[in-house]
């Protein structure tokens, strides 16, 4: 049995605490991780005959509120005609529109990715 002195050190660590916070940043880590993925919300319309996209493109997001997205970007008419001629035009373009924004709105964004040299244009659905 070995006994401690008074005046001798305890040369053993307690890990307890350290535990325990790496428990709470792991907690903090796996709530905070979903939310850091999420992009602009829209409610996608339904269709039946949708095909998946098979090579990743561009994304422009149009809202219900009409705000316009560039892959996430908050952008103008005017900026997304400018930052639309600065990229390659042999990449799919994918309009993400909520089903409650305005037709007209979405017609005058695929007519602007037209204008800018876009042959491949797609709308987003979700599938029945």
């Amino acid at each position: 049995m070995r006994t401690i002195s008074q005046h001798s050190l305890a040369s053993e660590i307690n890990v307890t605490p350290m535990v325990d916070v790496m428990l709470v940043l792991l907690i903090i880590f796996m709530v905070a991780a979903p939310l850091l993925d999420q992009g602009i919300r829209v409610s996608l319309p339904n269709a039946q005959t949708g095909q998946p996209l098979d090579q990743p493109g561009l994304s422009l997001t149009l809202t219900k509120e009409h705000a316009i997205y560039l892959n996430r970007e908050l952008v103008t008419l005017k900026e997304l005609r400018q930052k639309l001629t600065g990229v390659s035009h042999n990449q799919p373009l994918m309009i993400r529109a909520d089903r409650n924004a305005y037709v007209s709105r979405l017609i005058e964004l695929w007519d602007l990715c037209r204008s800018a040299g876009f042959s491949e244009i797609r709308i987003a659905t979700l599938a029945e």
